[in-house]
């Protein structure tokens, strides 16, 4: 019986793309290598990855190691992408990665990822080392759904203001990135010697941040003026100290987040099966298997042989499986068949991130709708043509709709 009632915005982009005949607007192109050099076009100064690009290279290639079992003679014209993560239910499985320092990109900075995801109805992940405030962001995102993710600082009082901001700012689950205590050794920026906080980009929710700001003897959102660029540098090395410190938590830091945050916490950065079962023990509700999309630590696994890895232990799926623990990947999505891939080997939802950054690049607000409802409407398609009509048809079942390549 088809299922053509079910929620799928995603299904008819292609078809609106035909009929227009004027190809996918704005960016001009559905594929990701084109859209990233446009934007390396455009941009002044383009930003690599940690050392050599071999995490970055190990993302990419994870993906190549796996290939889509298609079936036929299903019956899959009615199709719903839709799942449920945390209790909401969401028309994909498909969340805005958390990318900082968004004004070195566009003018719309974060803007423009808020009110796209809030138009599209996708959901928002916001940055600590965002360049609008989380309160800007948050009436950008209007209605939309979104969380906030933390750059832990050292200090706990700047903790809980940064957690009291965003709870009231409707942000709904806490996203605690664990790879990025410190920088990771990046060539390009040690060339240019450039740090975008050190001019002022990205510490916005430092700089509106009442108890970071008095601890400089300053108010919240300092004024503009002569004395900007030399306030700025200072506070950037101000902010840089506290969320990029180089003082490490350990897990038992992590019941200090419990205790001031009512809602949900993932760990962003998990790559280690005995990390995912310690978050386990220390009772959060989920974590991101992600390396920072290769920025971070060079000469590390592909993220997704990460997920593989740690979704084969039982502790793991027994829990995922009881409803205790969400499980969601970064690192390496840029098509619907890498979604359909991650998802399964076990993953519940995804993050998505350079594409949505470069489109932003080159198009604003509108390019971002664009890539995101392509790479939604690649999924819909990947997973028509292969012959699953939900995403419970695929998630964890990588033995049945996946084989490996040899």
């Amino acid at each position: 019986m088809a299922t053509d009632t079910l929620e799928n915005p995603w299904r008819t982009y292609m078809a609106q793309v035909y009929t227009s005949r004027k190809g996918p607007e704005p960016l001009g192109t559905v594929v990701f290598e084109e859209i990233e050099e446009k934007a390396r076009q455009k941009l002044k100064d383009y930003r690599g990855s940690a050392g050599s690009n071999s995490t970055y290279r190990a993302n990419k290639r994870a993906f190549e190691k796996w290939g889509i079992i298609p079936r036929m003679l299903i019956n899959a014209t009615g199709r719903s992408l839709s799942t449920t993560i945390f209790g909401v239910k969401h028309s994909s499985p498909l969340f805005i990665a958390p990318i900082g320092v968004q004004a070195i990109f566009n003018e719309q900075a974060e803007l423009a990822p808020a009110r796209a995801g809030a138009k599209l109805g996708v959901p928002l992940i916001l940055s600590t080392a965002a360049s609008r405030t989380i309160e800007e962001v948050a009436e950008a995102n209007g209605d939309g759904y979104r969380w906030y993710q933390l750059y832990w600082p050292k200090t706990n009082e700047i903790t809980l203001s940064l957690l009291a901001r965003a709870k009231a700012a409707g942000y709904k689950a806490l996203v605690v990135t664990l790879d990025t205590t410190t920088l990771g050794w990046r060539p390009h920026d040690l060339e240019t010697a450039y740090l975008p906080f050190g001019h002022g980009v990205g510490i916005q929710i430092g700089k509106s941040d009442p108890v970071f700001m008095a601890r400089h003897n300053k108010q919240p959102l300092i004024q503009e003026g002569d004395e900007k660029a030399q306030e700025d540098a200072f506070l950037g090395r101000e902010w840089l100290g506290e969320v990029n410190s180089g003082t490490f938590k350990d897990w038992e830091d992590l019941k200090f987040l419990r205790k001031n945050w009512d809602g949900p916490i993932v760990l962003k950065g998990i790559q280690s099966v005995f990390d995912a079962e310690l978050a386990i023990d220390a009772g959060v509700e989920g974590f991101i298997v992600s390396n920072h999309g290769g920025r971070q630590v060079d000469g590390a696994i592909g993220s997704l042989q990460a997920l593989e890895t740690i979704m084969k232990s039982p502790k793991i799926k027994a829990a995922q499986a009881s409803g205790k623990l969400t499980v969601l990947f970064d690192s390496g999505i840029r098509t619907g068949s890498d979604i359909f891939k991650a998802l399964a080997l076990g993953a519940q939802g995804v993050l998505l991130g350079r594409p949505w950054v470069y489109a932003g690049v080159i198009a604003g607000q509108a390019g971002i709708e664009q890539v995101i409802q392509h790479t939604l409407a690649d999924l819909d398609a990947t997973m028509a043509l292969a012959g699953y009509k939900k995403l419970e048809d695929i998630i964890g079942k990588a033995d049945e709709v996946l084989a490996r390549i040899e």
